[in-house]
């Protein structure tokens, strides 16, 4: 696995790099433009002589002015070392040299004809040359030195973005430091994020929301497991005290079968607590729902009605089913979840009320389903609180013995696992418990 790469020592390399192309870009531009200066002004100067050469062959009347010519190119040369000049008739007969110089190593020569003034039959040939060992060695001159500075550019550049990146790190380094010091006592503490830079301030708060959901998890879970503890030690103390009253002294078959049979509730009661522990976890590790298609959701309501009968009857209550739909959905799930609304709205209906089953179709391609009940209205600070694991109201602990606090919590499970939500609304002694869900797959 490769080791993760620093981000101090990667912007301070990509620096260095990008500043020696930036200094190289423009040391080559101004080495060009300088050649390119130099060239137009041996070209200038070459062009320059020549217009002179040919003045001076206008003033050419015979051949006796040959000697003042020859002077007076003399008298030109004089001070200017680095031009030379042949003239030649019909590029054999010599006119006129300069004097001969060390061997030149870079030059730049004009050859051009001109008509004799004294033969219109002959021609003269001027070759003029220009020393440009000066200029090449000034151009070798600056090369290094642009290289050089180059150089010493992305050295000093490099050297101010490494204490640039180091200072611009500092806040980071900062968050680290507090980061490093939440604990499982101060797991919501947000990060500091006062005198961060701005483009910290997004990735400060989301990690502040994650902190807070962190908290919450993590009190829950304290909660969740307090829970699980007060949930199973009652059975559990159940079963050993009983069994150790019956372990005590003889007791006949009968007495026996009473202390199993006792024992048996209180089995059944752990194994569904078990259960539901087991299902509610493989719902939170992604568990998703096995859709089939459903051609009435409000027959499969009236059964599940009709499978709670005797607890309505009992209870004093009627049932009544609103509305229908059609969609795809885990037929199992749905009349699990139904069924521990139903059941919850049963322990607190009033006595001779109706507990309405309402589904409803809600735009867009989503369904409604919720169970109302008349009965004591629920503080508005418990409603967010009613699908969370083992919660419960004080009005609803007083009857823990039929209920160990998970059914609205597989409600919310089974809700989730359809890719719904769930909602609870009590208000002027009417409560409404249910969940939303899509009424068909995403895709079909």
């Amino acid at each position: 696995m490769r080791a993760p790469r620093s981000l101090g020592r990667w912007l301070t390399g990509w620096l260095a790099a990008l500043t020696l192309v930036g200094l190289g870009a423009v040391c080559v531009a101004v080495y060009v433009a300088t050649g390119m200066s130099f060239a137009a002004k041996q070209h200038k100067e070459l062009d320059h002589r020549q217009e002179l050469v040919r003045h001076l062959l206008g003033e050419i009347e015979t051949v006796d002015d040959l000697k003042s010519f020859r002077h007076k190119l003399d008298d030109f040369f004089v001070g200017h070392s680095e031009l030379g000049l042949r003239l030649t008739e019909n590029g054999e007969t010599l006119i006129y040299a300069t004097p001969p110089t060390a061997e030149l190593r870079q030059q730049r020569r004009a050859v051009f004809r001109v008509a004799s003034p004294w033969s219109s039959a002959d021609t003269l040939q001027a070759e003029l040359t220009l020393d440009t060992s000066p200029d090449a060695e000034l151009m070798r001159r600056l090369a290094w030195t642009l290289v050089a500075s180059a150089l010493t550019g992305v050295v000093a550049l490099s050297a101010g973005g490494t204490w640039l990146v180091r200072r611009a790190l500092l806040p980071v380094h900062d968050l680290v430091r507090q980061a490093a010091a939440l604990n499982p006592e101060n797991v919501g503490q947000p990060l500091n994020g006062a005198g961060q830079a701005r483009e910290l301030q997004p990735l400060i708060a989301q990690f502040n929301t994650l902190l807070v959901r962190l908290e919450h998890a993590y009190r829950q879970l304290e909660g969740f497991n307090a829970d699980v503890a007060h949930e199973l030690r009652t059975p559990l103390a159940t079963l050993i005290g009983e069994t150790e009253l019956a372990l005590n002294r003889q007791r006949d078959i009968a007495e026996l079968r009473d202390v199993l049979g006792s024992n048996l509730e209180d089995l059944h009661r752990l194994r569904g607590v078990v259960n539901d522990m087991l299902f509610l976890s493989k719902a939170d590790r992604g568990a998703r729902a096995r859709l089939r298609p459903l051609a009435s959701l409000g027959q499969l309501a009236g059964e599940v009605a009709e499978f709670h009968d005797a607890a309505l009857h009992e209870a004093g209550l009627s049932v009544r089913v609103r509305g229908d739909v059609a969609g795809d959905f885990d037929v199992p799930l749905l009349q699990r979840a139904l069924s521990n609304l139903l059941s919850n709205a049963t322990r607190f209906a009033e006595r001779g009320s109706t507990v309405e089953i309402g589904i409803d179709a809600a735009p867009p391609g989503s369904v409604s389903i919720a169970v109302s009940n008349r009965g004591p209205t629920i503080p508005a600070e418990h409603l967010p609180r009613l699908f969370d694991r083992f919660y419960r109201a004080d009005r609803a602990r007083e009857r823990g013995d039929s209920s160990h606090g998970l059914g609205l919590a597989i409600v919310g499970a089974i809700a989730r696992m359809h890719g719904g939500a769930t909602f609870a609304r009590s208000a002027s002694g009417t409560t409404t418990i249910g969940f939303s869900l899509p009424a068909s797959p995403p895709g079909r």
